[in-house]
């Protein structure tokens, strides 16, 4: 067993390589408890290894991130795992904390949150329909929180780390001002009552400026 490296645009992930000797040719990719596992066969050189693992691990993340969001609440607390592990591990050190996350339909003002005593993470079922990387993103947030309570520059600094960070929050901002645009925009206009038109119509203008602010047309 041995464990290497891999970078998918600005993203280094961790891996490891099993040997295998039941395998003869193929290769494969998978992930165990949130973790990125390589099985090789026995029978594969040192120089095929660096030659054949790497494009397969980066076709592996590149598939795993063009996903959208996990499906079920065990996907989803393995990926927040994997995220916590590949992101976070690396700046505070120590052990993964025993991580979980699951869909709610209850926050419609926020896109996620969390309890410190237990590490569980609750995240907004609106994110189900957006992209992979935007969920990783509230995920990764969310787990910050357990680090970081506060929006503090350490809290700030620790999500720095995940490359599309700026590019999730400007899409949910984005969304987020779509979406009360559209509300505004389907809201009915307020309408005077039957009754006040009906005493505007009967009213008669006793003077020009009067006929204008009634709203006829001003006589030339």
């Amino acid at each position: 067993m041995s464990v290497a490296v891999s970078r998918v645009g600005d993203v280094a992930e961790p891996y490891e390589i099993r040997v295998s000797a039941r395998r003869r040719r193929t290769l494969t990719a998978f992930r165990e408890a949130g973790r990125l596992v390589v099985v090789v066969p026995a029978t594969l050189s040192a120089r095929q290894r660096r030659e054949l693992v790497p494009p397969l691990v980066e076709r592996f993340l590149a598939r795993e991130a063009a996903r959208g969001a996990p499906r079920g609440e065990a996907d989803l607390s393995e990926r927040v795992r994997a995220l916590y592990r590949a992101h976070l591990q690396p700046q505070v050190g120590g052990e993964v904390p025993a991580l979980g996350a699951r869909w709610v339909a209850n926050q419609h003002h926020r896109w996620g949150s969390c309890t410190p005593g237990t590490a569980e993470l609750r995240i907004s079922d609106r994110l189900r329909a957006m992209p992979g990387w935007v969920v990783d993103y509230v995920l990764l947030h969310e787990a910050a929180h357990l680090i970081e309570p506060e929006h503090s520059p350490a809290f700030h600094a620790l999500l720095g780390c995940y490359p599309d960070a700026a590019r999730a929050q400007a899409f949910l901002e984005g969304y987020e001002f779509a979406r009360t645009m559209g509300a505004a925009a389907q809201s009915p206009e307020p309408r005077s009552s039957s009754s006040s038109r009906a005493r505007s119509a009967s009213r008669s203008p006793s003077s020009g400026e009067a006929g204008d602010a009634a709203g006829r047309p001003r006589s030339t």
